[in-house]
């Protein structure tokens, strides 16, 4: 069993790492495409295709020309590691000890837009490139398009994926649209997140990012490797609603705080 996440767009390359076990991205020789391609972009080019402010887009044309191979502990940090934001908070991935950080490395897999799929000890160097930009190098018209089937067969080939085929997908629809999932002939679980406000229960994307990252961080303490385990989920306030849940989709309410 995998569970899937996004990536974050903070990022946190200033303190010190809480392990030194790390590993190197699978699809590195993509990046560096990628890599070529951005540097071509001007600061004022980068803050249109990406919305962004210019001083933002001046800090990550600052990061596309330092980025460079190979990646160490001394130029590069674990991508669980570095990623901050709401499903990292909820995760709180720097808390995690050495073990839970192995079964994490071994059940885990951030998507990016940069690096594709990264284990989360994977190193990477900082970057800023949503999957929704509308982006690529060749021919392609979209980073969809130039990842193509590679982040899909990176998945399958995965041995925590093979051994029963099943996906626990907590990641935003903007990165779970990478996967081809009839390619990937699995099991898709997408877990559902709902806030009660004002007497309705409703799925409020803040709560629901933490929510995700809280699923993540609860499926690493247990240790669980079976999905039908997750309806006892009951972190921060949450518990199943099987009124609510549909097939492969369990939805978790919380009460109004």
């Amino acid at each position: 069993m995998i569970t899937i996440i996004s990536p974050a767009k903070t990022l946190d390359f200033e303190s010190v790492p809480t392990t030194t076990k790390c590993s190197q991205p699978a699809l590195l020789d993509q990046s560096e495409k990628l890599i070529k391609a951005l540097r071509c972009l001007s600061a004022q080019e980068l803050a249109s295709l990406m919305s962004i402010s210019d001083k933002l887009a001046g800090l990550n044309v600052a990061r596309y020309q330092a980025w460079h191979t190979p990646f160490t502990l001394e130029n590069a940090k674990q991508a669980v590691l570095a990623f901050q934001g709401d499903v990292y908070t909820g995760l709180a991935a720097e808390s995690l000890d050495q073990k839970g950080l192995d079964f994490a490395q071994k059940h885990l897999r951030i998507l990016s837009g940069l690096y594709g799929v990264l284990k989360p000890l994977d190193l990477m160097q900082a970057y800023r490139l949503e999957m929704g930009t509308r982006f690529a190098p060749g021919n392609a018209s979209n980073l969809y398009q130039f990842w193509g089937d590679l982040i899909t067969d990176t998945l399958s080939s995965d041995s925590a994926f093979t051994c029963d085929n099943t996906l626990i997908n907590l990641a935003s629809n903007e990165y779970f649209k990478a996967i081809n999932t009839k390619r990937l002939s699995a099991k898709i679980i997408t877990p559902v997140f709902k806030d009660e406000k004002n007497g309705q229960y409703k799925i409020i994307s803040f709560y629901a990012k933490k929510a995700r990252g809280l699923m993540s961080r609860y499926i690493i303490d247990n240790r669980i490797d079976n999905p039908d385990e997750l309806n006892a989920f009951n972190s921060q306030g949450y518990r199943y609603s099987e009124a609510m849940s549909q097939a492969n989709s369990p939805t978790f309410i919380r009460d109004q705080q």
